[in-house]
């Protein structure tokens, strides 16, 4: 008789399109054998994301969700937790929204820390009380430049990520001694994916893959936290190209 194999679920928040971080962090989800539930605001994006792991012989299911909402995310960890017990939650909502301060208006600030801030608490509570009861999982929070430092013009956006960081930490002392790693990657950069490609594309093209972080680095970091043993746990990390400063 063979060994029974248990299975698991990761839930993955902040999913766009393929070649973009959530994309990729879905895939490498899979790859390490998790039912992994994509989560986003397009439902055809997460259809693109699903289609790309079931072909690699993974499998998945597409949700879509506003962490803003909480009645949203509360349901999106309970079908993650109908599926197989959620073993890693990623929380990678967020998008960088800059503006010059005087002119930044008090319904872009809120809806920049709703996001990032208040989407991660709400997304962090459910899943951690599912792996809390268990004494075991992964949890976490994609990061940024701003997380660590403020810059003109990105006072939202430094706050929403600011707030994000701290939580985690507080999550980490408060959780990892039940049983469950709380992790935080500070990705200290351009990301080389379809959503700055799009944005700025002369500036994509000028940086290129060596200006940009790479998709398959900042994925690899992620699975290696999550396959961390407990007493070699990391709570912090942050990647960059050879080419940044700081």
């Amino acid at each position: 008789m063979g060994v029974a194999v248990v299975k698991r679920t990761a839930v993955i928040a902040g999913v766009g399109p393929l070649q973009g971080l959530g994309g990729a962090l879905c895939l490498g989800a899979g790859q390490e054998g998790l039912h992994v539930v994509v989560a986003g605001r397009t439902l055809e994006k997460l259809n693109k994301v699903v289609a790309a792991i079931t072909a690699a012989g993974g499998e998945a299911t597409a949700m879509v969700c506003d962490v803003t909402e909480e009645t949203q995310v509360v349901e999106l960890i309970a079908t993650a937790e109908s599926i197989a017990p959620v073993h890693l939650a990623i929380f990678n909502a967020g998008n960088n929204m800059p503006g010059s301060f005087l002119e930044v208006e008090a319904r872009h600030f809120e809806k920049c820390w709703k996001i990032a801030c208040y989407g991660g608490f709400l997304f962090a509570r459910e899943a951690l009380r599912a792996m809390a009861a268990r004494q075991s999982g992964c949890l976490l929070f994609t990061g940024a430049s701003a997380s660590m430092r403020g810059r003109p013009g990105y006072a939202a956006f430094t706050a929403a990520k600011g707030g994000l960081r701290n939580l985690a930490q507080s999550l980490a002392r408060e959780f990892q001694p039940q049983g469950v790693h709380v992790g935080h990657v500070v990705i200290d950069g351009g990301i080389y994916g379809e959503k700055i490609e799009k944005l700025v594309p002369d500036w994509y093209a000028e940086q290129g893959e060596e200006g940009l972080i790479g998709l398959q680095g900042i994925v690899d970091a992620y699975m290696h936290l999550y396959r961390q043993p407990r007493n070699a746990w990391t709570h912090e990390l942050d990647l960059r190209t050879h080419q940044e400063s700081f």
